[in-house]
């Protein structure tokens, strides 16, 4: 569509990649991309993202390097926001903040989720009861 913003990756192609220094943060304005670790070389899909979901604000709070790569699953088109605009930004509309605040919550809860289920299952292949 013309006039549209943010940019096109397509099938496969990666829009953020582990271990990389992170300056800005990515909305997904259509699409959907799949969240990738490496453990052991080993890569493993651990979220897919879709339209409407943020990624990379981590990175950019931190001021650190990616935590994992985020490719794109068919064709994906995401807005870039770098931390010098999602700072002023916050500053304008504190609510922001607090949106950005909600999704690292709820990441967080869906991973202390994640790990009771795998203890609970590691405790029963175990036989033991702790």
């Amino acid at each position: 569509m013309i006039g549209e913003l943010g940019r096109v990756y397509h099938d496969g192609e990666d829009i953020v990649t582990e271990g990389e220094v992170g300056d800005c943060m990515f909305i997904i304005q259509h699409g959907t991309a799949d969240v990738i670790r490496n453990e052991e070389g080993e890569a493993t899909v651990v979220d897919t993202m879709e339209s409407g979901e943020l990624f990379g604000e981590m990175a950019i709070v931190e001021n650190t390097v990616r935590s994992s790569t985020v490719r794109a699953r068919g064709t994906v088109r995401a807005i870039t926001i770098d931390r010098k605009t999602f700072m002023r930004r916050i500053q304008e509309d504190p609510s922001l903040a607090i949106s950005v605040l909600e999704v690292l919550c709820h990441r967080v809860r869906n991973l202390d989720n994640t790990i009771a289920h795998l203890k609970h299952q590691l405790d029963m292949l175990s036989g033991g009861n702790s």
